[in-house]
């Protein structure tokens, strides 16, 4: 007898994709607005060194995060030397450039880690707390953000937004547990027993999650600094934490699995929350949001190489 093949997988996959589509088509359209003559002289007027800076902080920015997960596997997996984890992390983020969001490039790492004869759920583990962290590192800077966000008119429109996705689904009553919250309150106490599962392997290792934390944060700091650097030649003046607390925002929008890797969302809510609420010009929000994609993109590819090496690997041993 052969296996039947998920549907909701198929179903899932296919609403992310459909949801790049709508979103990327969107980003085209605010391209077409803005224009491209506009967004290309925004680019121009960028000082040299503003850019070649950006770029070295995008690298350090994305060996901070390889480094974040090397400490976390590492204590628990001491067999896992810093190269493996530069190799699998960089596969990875390679790799995210097609898979959705909420997957990543997290598969590529567990696979490659397990051709190393490394503990597979030890590993898996680690890859949990690597996201936990790397979203605690977030909620840290939300709160330099948010007090704008709830005096902006944007507020007031999610308000509404939310009001609304609170009815009953058709044909449900409102005390159903189908509705809306119901769903999102089962949601958070299943998310809830995970991280308690993955917190147990790091109760006794705190300094390396204190480590993970120190280094999320240079990982981020690269980022906001990048940002506040491409503004600054643009000639935009926007305060540096307030860059971290609108970023924050727009990270956790981009979680939401609509898309693949948060195409066109993150460009999306980039553009319109740096306008909204930062009162930065549409051109050159739109623009900040294509540079920083592109260069996180252009970082990654390196990882190319040791994606093929994870799939070669993969032929000869079962996963």
């Amino acid at each position: 007898m052969t296996t039947p093949k998920p549907r909701s997988l198929d179903r899932y996959f296919f609403l992310r994709l459909v949801g790049t589509l709508l979103a990327l088509a969107l980003l085209i359209y605010l391209l077409r607005e803005q224009g491209w003559e506009e967004i290309g002289a925004a680019i121009g007027a960028i000082p040299v060194w503003n850019l070649l800076l950006a770029f070295l902080l995008t690298i350090v920015s994305r060996l901070a995060v390889s480094l974040r997960w090397h400490i976390l596997i590492h204590a628990i997996e001491p067999r896992t030397s810093l190269a493996q984890a530069l190799r699998l992390t960089f596969a990875g983020l390679f790799a995210s450039n097609f898979l959705p969001t909420t997957i990543g490039g997290d598969v590529v790492r567990l696979a490659g880690a397990i051709q190393l004869k490394l503990d597979g759920v030890l590993c898996a583990a680690s890859l949990v707390m690597d996201r936990l962290i790397g979203t605690a590192g977030m909620l840290m800077v939300l709160p330099f953000g948010l007090p704008k966000f709830f005096a902006s008119q944007l507020f007031t429109q999610f308000g509404h937004f939310a009001a609304f996705e609170s009815v009953p689904l058709v044909g449900l009553t409102a005390s159903s547990p189908t509705t809306l919250p119901g769903k999102l309150l089962k949601i958070a106490r299943q998310a809830f027993k995970k991280i308690l599962a993955a917190l147990s392997h790091w109760i006794s290792h705190p300094a390396a999650l204190l480590q993970a934390l120190l280094v999320t944060w240079i990982h981020m700091l690269c980022l906001f600094w990048t940002i506040y650097l491409l503004l600054g030649g643009m000639k935009e003046e926007i305060s540096f934490w307030l860059i971290a607390g609108l970023w924050g925002i727009i990270y956790f929008i981009t979680l939401i699995p609509i898309s693949i890797n948060g195409y066109g969302v993150q460009e999306l809510s980039a553009t319109f929350i740096f306008t909204q609420i930062g009162g930065i010009s549409p051109q050159h929000s739109l623009t900040l949001a294509l540079l920083i994609r592109t260069l996180q993109m252009a970082i990654s590819l390196p990882g190319a190489l040791f994606v093929s090496s994870v799939i070669v690997g993969a032929r000869g041993e079962p996963a």
